[in-house]
Order: C-alpha cells, then structure tokens, then sequence
C-alpha cells in the first residue's frame, strides 16, 4: 500500500517535472528565437541605413550637377553655336537620369520586405509545428 502511495508520488513528480521540463525548453527556445529576430532586425536596419545614405547621396549629386557642371557645359554648349537654352536642357536632363538611376537603387533597397526578420518567422514556423507534434504524439 505504502509502494504504491510512493509509486503514485513519483509518477506526479516526474510528470510535472516532466511538464515544467518541456515549458522551460519552450520558453528557451522563444527566448533563442527572439534574440536571433532582434539581431536580424539589427542587420536589416544596417542596410537601410546605407540605402538611405545611398538616397541622401543622391539627392546632394542632383544639386551639386545641376548647379556646377550644367553652368560650365552649357558654356561650352554654347560656344558650339548652340542656343544656351538648349545647352541647357541636355546638361540638365543628363544628370536627371544619372540621379534617378541612382535614386532607384536606393528605394530598392529599402522595400519593406526587405527589412522583415524573414530567417526568424521561418524559424518560429517550425519551432511551432515541431511543439505541435511533439505534444500531439504523447
């Protein structure tokens, strides 16, 4: 009678250690998940910061071009016997594509897709369905 009080006792204990086991390695686990999603996130937002710089850089080129280098070749243009308004309108539509080309990079990097911790939803998906068919088999 004493044996089986005893055996009862031990069942419940390793049951619930057993239970109290399995949701500290859960907790762990998300706790992993979360510092790996927070490094990503850290990553990703390095690369926007440099698309970002890319736009800035952009931008400054379009206003540095359009003032300096469209005066001097629209006196050069000129000097060929071209209308200076003409001269004008090249110089300008020039740099136009060079800053919108370069514009394009940087908006490209910076899709919002992009900055998605993709690699740690990835990794929450099977962490789920692996606890989902870990519970589900016992």
């Amino acid at each position: 009678m004493a044996d089986e009080t005893t055996r009862g006792r031990l069942s419940d204990t390793s049951t619930v250690g057993l239970i109290g086991d399995a949701f500290s390695q859960i907790i762990a686990l998300f706790r992993g998940e979360l510092d790996l999603a927070r490094a990503e996130v850290q990553e990703n937002l390095k690369r926007a910061v440099i698309a970002i710089g890319l736009l800035v850089a952009a931008v400054v080129l379009f206003l540095v071009a359009l003032n300096v280098l469209a005066a001097a070749l629209v006196q050069g243009i000129a000097e060929l016997d071209i209308n200076a308004g003409w001269a004008a309108l090249i110089v300008g539509g020039a740099f136009l594509i060079i800053g919108g080309i370069m514009a394009l990079t940087g908006k490209n990097k910076l899709t919002s897709t992009s900055l998605a911790p993709t690699r740690t939803v990835k990794n929450v998906q099977r962490d789920v369905q692996a606890t989902k068919e870990t519970t589900h088999d016992r």
